[in-house]
């Protein structure tokens, strides 16, 4: 990544952009705490550090100027997450829910891009999503496998459509869909990898950290070819 990937607003500026390097470092340091929990079989850390990401997250992206749809879906994903530390059928429907509505939010964004989204890359995630639907489908319990099917197509356009956001939001919108499949693949009690909840956390936070950083370097990007031709024309800004 590019240094201006994590460039806050500059040295000495009034306002509550000063916020964004210390914002951005909490949500690095509770990610990191959060995985080496996982990792050490720590179930008391998780519950602290996993709640703690995605608002750490959206400050971020609100002291850096980020759109409200972007903080909206981040703070769903947080919603998510907390649904999901409860370990039932009924916590884990209310949990996608939310994240489903963060989905929602995050297409919508993508929606207002100019720049067309691949076809051929739309192709390749339809075929993905209907070879894994099929492999998965008799394994997940019969009452989650229409909310799975739903929210997966739902997961699948949104990390098509991230690419309107540049190479970051892509692989986000990749990363997200992968840390998920990971979930349904335990949910069908398929074999997994050792210490599975580690790999969903850090595929989900890399997921969302590359959204964020797609959505606000591609709208810093933007702002500045505004005003690029803004200068072009003899109009200062």
């Amino acid at each position: 990544m590019s240094a201006t990937a994590f460039r806050p607003a500059p040295s000495g500026t009034a306002g509550p952009g000063r916020f964004a390097r210390p914002l951005l470092g909490a949500f690095l340091l509770a990610a990191a705490v959060d995985l080496a929990g996982l990792l050490a079989g720590l179930d008391t850390v998780h519950l602290i550090a996993k709640p703690l990401l995605m608002p750490l997250l959206a400050a971020y992206a609100a002291v850096r100027g980020g759109p409200r749809l972007l903080i909206a879906a981040l703070l769903f994903g947080w919603g998510g997450d907390v649904f999901l530390l409860a370990d039932n059928d009924l916590a884990f429907l209310l949990g996608m829910g939310s994240f489903a509505v963060g989905h929602v939010c995050y297409l919508t964004l993508f929606g207002r891009g100019r720049a067309p989204a691949a076809l051929a890359t739309g192709i390749a995630y339809v075929l993905v999503l209907a070879v894994f639907l099929v492999l998965i489908w008799s394994d997940l319990p019969a009452e989650l496998r229409v909310p799975v099917a739903g929210y997966s197509l739902l997961l699948t356009a949104m990390a098509w459509r991230a690419g309107v956001r540049g190479r970051y939001a892509a692989a986000g919108g990749a990363l997200f869909l992968l840390s998920d499949a990971l979930i349904a693949t335990g949910i069908a009690e398929w074999p997994r990898l050792p210490a599975p909840d580690f790999w969903v956390m850090l595929t989900y936070i890399a997921a969302q950290l590359l959204l964020t950083l797609g959505v606000l370097t591609a709208g810093a990007r933007g702002g500045a070819v505004g005003a690029g031709a803004y200068r072009g024309r003899g109009i200062s800004t």
